[in-house]
């Protein structure tokens, strides 16, 4: 198809900066916390993983919408990102399976995108300011007006969010061939690792993030899995709380994410917000249990806090990002929890990492 005549657009970050490009996907003005993600591929992925609510997301690959969309690789219902910002956007795609154009998926789902923007400059600008709050405006060129309509949106510290993207109702998908039922507290939990459970051939059951243990126990769960999800881990009691009564049963826990960051909390590890955050599919990780390296795949603003975790009297480190030294992941030392900063599940990869998901069944079966 050809490109259909294109509207300016504005994105105006909080430092200031104005950039000038093109509106794609639906017209109109939205706005969020902009961050980065350097994935060669899997634009779709991104746009549909639940953790990227409440945040503009600019993809450092220069080509977007060169494949197309295709509603099996949906991490969720529908985009979650509150806006896009491109390179070089086409509305032509060559992959003959693809069930449309990206340009009129984001339109009917409502997601603000400017294209032809410097995203190199702008990306190496937000790494060396931080992760700061930007809007997106098709409509709005008066940029006083523009700027009122930032100044109103909330800063992603102290801002939860699970809340506004987890199932509404529990629900329930596999079959349990191995006998093995996992209860998932959905934060914002990503099909593919769902999809990672069930080709395990466990029972899964999906429960709402507010969800009491006690709630969550008349399923009778063999183990537990803590999901990835957007916003503040510091202000989400009710999921520290759901933690920590878990572990007080002995029940086996796997955190992913968000996952590994409450369980953290929940045996009073601090957490923190990071400076821009680790987002793309090429992240080195050390195991330190094995003493082999994984690339990796990450989707991070807060972070597991290493000082606070070495001085710990309960968990230890297991992994180290060999980028910066942060923490990766960790595990109880009573031997029933464990949980890592990054997506074992990778979709669309890389795969280094799915022995993960194996490790947390032989941990079941170990308490069973």
């Amino acid at each position: 198809m050809s490109s259909p005549e294109r509207k300016k657009a504005l994105l105006m970050l909080a430092d200031g900066s104005i950039f000038e490009g093109f509106s794609i996907g639906h017209q109109g003005t939205s706005g969020g916390e902009i961050c980065f993600n350097t994935g060669m591929t899997g634009y779709q992925e991104i746009y549909t993983d639940p953790s990227y609510f409440g945040q503009i997301v600019i993809n450092t690959n220069a080509h977007i919408g060169n494949y197309g969309v295709h509603l099996d690789e949906n991490e969720s219902d529908k985009p979650k990102i509150k806006g896009l910002v491109v390179n070089d956007f086409t509305y032509n795609y060559s992959r003959n399976t693809a069930s449309g154009g990206l340009d009129d998926y984001l339109k009917s789902h409502g997601t603000v995108g400017i294209s032809d923007i410097d995203t190199r400059m702008l990306v190496r600008q937000i790494r060396s300011k931080g992760a700061m709050n930007a809007i997106i405006s098709s409509d709005i060129d008066d940029l006083i007006r523009l700027q009122e309509e930032l100044n109103k949106i909330p800063n992603m510290h102290s801002l939860e969010l699970s809340s506004q993207v987890t199932t509404e109702h529990p629900y329930e998908l596999g079959t349990s061939n191995t006998g093995l039922k996992v209860a998932i507290l959905d934060l914002g939990v990503k099909r593919s690792i769902i999809n990672n459970f069930i080709v395990r051939n466990y029972q899964v059951k999906v429960f709402p993030a507010k969800t009491t243990f006690a709630q969550m126990s008349e399923w009778k769960a063999d183990g537990y899995f803590i999901s990835n999800g957007p916003g503040d881990p510091a202000v989400m009691d009710y999921a520290v709380r759901t933690v920590q009564d878990i572990l007080n049963v002995n029940k086996p826990i796997f955190g992913i994410c968000l996952g590994n960051q409450l369980l953290a909390r929940a045996v009073n590890i601090d957490t923190f917000k990071m400076h821009h955050g680790h987002r793309g599919l090429n992240h080195p990780v050390k195991n330190l249990v094995t003493g082999k390296s994984e690339i990796t795949s990450q989707n991070h603003g807060f972070a597991v806090n290493m000082e606070s975790l070495k001085n710990s009297k309960l968990a230890e480190l297991t992994h180290v990002n060999l980028n910066d030294q942060s923490v990766e992941g960790l595990r109880l030392l009573n031997g029933l929890a464990f949980s890592v900063q990054y997506h074992p599940e990778s979709t669309p990869g890389p795969h280094d990492s799915t022995y993960l998901f194996d490790d947390f069944t032989q941990l079941i079966n170990n308490k069973r």
